[in-house]
């Protein structure tokens, strides 16, 4: 699981490094930019939730993978963080959450009929962003202890990653910046396999 999630690191860095100088540079109403922002903030809450089940289980392979995902998002969180500065760019939204998500994709479809299928409903702009856990998610999570917190966690960051790959699409559908789609594309195939591991480690434990 590290070793596919550095290779994949690894070339969405490489292509991002590399594709800078052709890119146009994103506005602040962007798809680009509102990824930008509302994946930090998905990420941000992703090493919370990780720092969490690490202190509430001694399971060895649920604390590596605690550790992996803390130490993968808080990095990409960071990545973000540093496409906004060399934009230009404000860190914070002038508009509600989620607003890039209800607009047009490249080829011109409504947000309805770009949705990710399997999902509910399409999300509007200033709604939390697809997959968060709510705080009572949290308090229960915190309350809980050993095989409880392991469970809790996995169901909780399953819906996570799948949040996450959810606004990843949704950005591939509407930018051609290379950083930006290989930085996505990254995020999909990281947190599929991801998702794969702990719906076998949830099963090993209902």
């Amino acid at each position: 699981m590290i070793v596919t999630a550095l290779v994949v690191g690894a070339v969405a860095f490489s292509a991002g490094r590399l594709s800078t100088i052709a890119d146009a540079t994103p506005d602040t109403t962007s798809a680009e930019a509102g990824f930008a922002r509302d994946m930090q903030v998905h990420h941000d809450q992703g090493v919370e939730l990780a720092l969490i089940v690490r202190d509430r289980t001694e399971d060895a392979p649920v604390r590596l993978l605690a550790y992996d995902i803390a130490t993968t998002q808080a990095k990409q969180s960071g990545q973000m963080a540093g496409w906004l500065a060399v934009w230009d760019l404000p860190q914070f939204s002038p508009e509600p959450s989620m607003t890039w998500m209800t607009r047009p994709t490249l080829a011109g479809e409504s947000h309805d009929a770009s949705h990710t299928a399997g999902s509910d409903a399409a999300h509007r702009m200033g709604e939390p962003m697809p997959g968060l856990a709510t705080p009572a998610q949290i308090t229960a999570l915190t309350a809980a202890a050993g095989v409880e917190a392991e469970r809790q966690f996995l169901v909780i960051m399953i819906a996570h990653h799948q949040g996450a790959i959810e606004m990843a699409d949704a950005v591939l559908d509407r930018s051609t910046n290379a950083t930006v789609r290989a930085f996505a594309t990254a995020v999909v195939l990281s947190q599929k396999s991801e998702i794969d591991l702990m719906t076998s480690m949830l099963a090993a434990r209902s």
